[in-house]
Order: structure tokens, then sequence, then C-alpha cells
């Protein structure tokens, strides 16, 4: 069972819905939500009642990145050693995400930024208002943009150019352009209500199905051609052995809509 002390957590009709809390600092992430977040992740393996995860911020804003105060501080006066084990768990967070068998869908608002900009390029799939800015702020503060996998994900979500252009600048990117450049699936506003409808949409399928589609999508990225065809093979074979996908035969033989349970 998922619990949170560090974001706020609830589960509805098979939805999870993460929400980053800390909103008079625009919902920053610090080492222990770092933390709690990669657990949390993690253990969604195991949680055969969440079917999908939206993840939000609170009051108009999605997340300003690692907490100025409460970590950028502190690494400052770091050793190397200590500097490594804190880079290792933000990206364990990232590969978390990517490696939970559920779809993630990000609904973002106002201020999306940093590692927050890094947990929505994670997600299968973003969401955002019309008044979403999102930007890859680790230049800004004398980084490299190579944060988190940004220089591996970024690229296949924009383009390789594009990505290079928003993690040397540390620019924003303003709603109407992250959608036309495909960062964003679309634009929605209330955001929250459109990720739900979505993750309802998505809860209500073939889960399984969704679980290896997820897989694919992840392990395809290093694979030659031949090797994702043969790899895609075996994948639809496994599919084809559940029940949803008899359910989905007898339905058409009815002309009935499926109703899929997931197994």
């Amino acid at each position: 069972m998922i619990t949170a002390e560090h974001f706020a957590w609830e589960l509805r009709d098979g939805v999870g819905h993460v929400t980053l809390t800390g909103a008079e600092r625009k919902n920053p992430l610090t080492f222990e939500s770092y933390a709690e977040l990669r657990d949390t992740f993690r253990a969604l393996s195991y949680e055969d009642d969440v079917k999908v995860i939206v993840i939000s911020g609170s009051e108009g804003n999605f997340c300003s990145g690692g907490d100025v105060r409460d970590i950028i501080g502190p690494l400052t006066e770091m050793d190397m050693r200590g500097l490594l084990r804190f880079t290792r768990m933000t990206g364990d967070l990232v590969k978390a995400i990517r490696s939970c068998p559920q779809p993630v869908i990000s609904a973002i608002d106002g201020v999306c930024v940093g590692a927050g900009a890094m947990i929505a390029t994670a997600s299968d799939m973003r969401l955002g208002t019309p008044r979403a800015k999102i930007a890859f702020l680790f230049t800004r503060v004398g980084l490299a943009g190579c944060d988190m996998g940004a220089c591996a994900m970024l690229p296949r979500i924009i383009g390789q150019g594009r990505a290079a252009e928003l993690l040397y600048m540390g620019r924003s990117m303003g709603a109407e352009e992250a959608e036309r450049w495909g960062f964003l699936n679309r634009l929605a506003d209330p955001v929250e209500e459109a990720a739900f409808d979505l993750a309802a949409q998505l809860a209500s399928g073939p889960t399984f199905a969704h679980s290896m589609t997820k897989t694919m999508l992840d392990q395809e990225w290093d694979m030659s051609l031949p090797a994702a065809i043969e790899a895609e093979a075996q994948a639809q074979a496994i599919c084809m052995q559940t029940q949803d996908f008899e359910r989905a035969y007898h339905a058409f033989l009815a002309k009935e809509r499926p109703v899929f349970e997931g197994d």
C-alpha cells in the first residue's frame, strides 16, 4: 500500500495521483521528497490496484526543481562522494518512473523547471495549461544540461537541435511552443481534469497490454530494428495469452464493447 509523507498521494478508481507540494515555493523537491518519490515509483511495480499515475503540482504550479535552500546550498558543501550519491539518487527517480509498469501522465500548470521538467520528461505523456512554462535551468546555475537523463530523453521527444537549444540556453519554453515541438501532447485547462479523463480511459483498457507497451517503448531505445521487431513479436505473443485478448474477441463477435480486467 502506497503512503506518502513528502508529497500528497491519492488512489481513486485505479488512478494514483501524486501531488507535489510546497506551493509557497512552487512545489520544490527536497532530499526527502526525491527519495520518497523514487521509492514510491519503485514500489508501484507491486501495486496491482494502481493502473495509471497522474503527477501534478499544487496551486497553479507543477514544480520549481531542487529547493535552493534545502538542496542547492548543502550541495556546495559536499565532497565528490556525497555529490555523486545525490546525482545518482535523482537519476534513480527518473529510472523508477520509466520502469514502473503504469503509464505516467504529467499535468503541468505554471512553473515546470529543472528537476520538475525532468519528472515531466520521464513521464509517458504530458498535458499542459496555456500558462505552463518549461525550462531545463541547469546551465543557469553553472551546471551541465546533462542532468537526470536530459540528453538522452529530451532529443527523442523534441529533436536534437531543439533539445540542444533548451539545454544550452536554459531558456523557458512556453506552452504553445512546447505543444508545437511535441513536448506537450496537448493543451488543456483545467489540466488535471483532462489528465484524469485520459487516465480513466487508460485504466479501463487492457492494462497488462499497456504495461507491455511501456516496456517496449523504453527497451527499444537502444535496440536495432531487427532486435526490436523480434522483441515485439515475443511481447505480442505474451499478450495473446491474456484473458483480455479473449474478451476483446468475444466482444467483437457479440458486437459489444470489450470490458477489460487487466489479466
